[in-house]
C-alpha cells in the first residue's frame, strides 16, 4: 500500500521510499512509477546499452561512480560534486563537464573570439617566449598581448606589464621618457629662447 504522501518499497532495489523519490505515473493507482528514481536511471541506462549492442555499436563499459561524485565526460575522471557547477539544466543538477574542463573550454572560446588564436597557438607562443614574460622577464605570463589598432598579437605578457602598456596607451615616446625617468635623468625642457622652451622628446 502506498500514497503521494507517504511512499512505498521498490520491487527493484526493495527499499521502503519517500514518495519524492519516485516519478509520477498517472497510469498506476497510486500516481507514482513502479521504480525509484535510482533503479529507474539505472534500469533506463541498462536497456539503453543493451539496445546500443544490439544495433552493433560500441558500448563504453559502465563505470559504478561513488554517492557524492560524477564522472566528467571530458576529461573522464570521477570528481565530487564540489568540483562541479550547478545547473538547473541537468538532471542531476550539475553541470555537464567538471569545473576545470569548463575553464579550458570558456579560455578556449575566448582565445578565438578575442584573438582568432587556438590554444595550440597560445601554448607554442609561451613556448617561443620560455615561459617568462618578455617585458619583466620574471613573472609567468597569462595574458594576451594585442595592437588595438589593427588586432595583431604580439605576446603574452603577465598582468602588471600588461596593465602597465594599457597605461602607457602603447604609446612608445611615453614609454621611453618613462625609462629614462627610472634611470635617474630628471625630465626638464630645454630654454632655447628668453621666454621660449623645447620639451624633451
Amino acid at each position: 500500500m502506498s500514497d503521494l504522501k507517504s511512499g512505498k518499497e521498490c520491487p527493484d532495489c526493495k527499499a521502503w521510499k519517500p514518495a519524492q523519490d519516485f516519478r509520477r505515473s498517472a497510469g498506476n493507482p497510486d500516481g507514482l512509477s513502479w521504480y525509484c528514481r535510482e533503479c529507474f536511471r539505472r534500469r533506463d541506462a541498462d536497456s539503453y546499452r543493451a539496445r546500443r549492442e544490439r544495433a552493433g555499436f560500441k558500448v563504453r563499459p559502465k563505470i559504478d561512480v561513488p554517492d557524492g561524485h560524477k564522472r566528467c565526460p571530458k576529461c573522464e575522471e570521477i570528481k565530487p560534486h564540489s568540483e562541479w557547477h550547478k545547473s538547473s539544466r541537468q538532471w542531476d543538477g550539475l553541470a555537464a563537464a567538471c569545473k576545470a574542463c569548463r575553464k579550458v573550454e570558456s579560455r578556449a572560446g575566448h582565445l578565438k573570439r578575442k584573438y582568432g588564436m587556438t590554444e595550440a597557438d597560445y601554448r607554442a607562443m609561451l613556448a617561443e617566449q620560455m615561459g617568462v614574460c618578455p617585458i619583466c622577464q620574471s613573472t609567468r605570463p597569462e595574458h594576451v598581448d594585442h595592437d588595438h589598432e589593427t588586432g595583431r598579437v604580439r605576446a603574452v605578457l603577465c598582468f602588471n606589464c600588461n596593465a602597465a602598456l594599457g597605461m602607457f596607451k602603447d604609446r612608445p615616446d611615453a614609454l621611453r621618457r618613462a625609462a629614462t625617468y627610472v634611470e635617474g635623468i630628471v625630465w626638464k625642457p630645454t630654454l632655447v629662447a628668453p621666454g621660449v622652451y623645447r620639451l624633451p622628446s
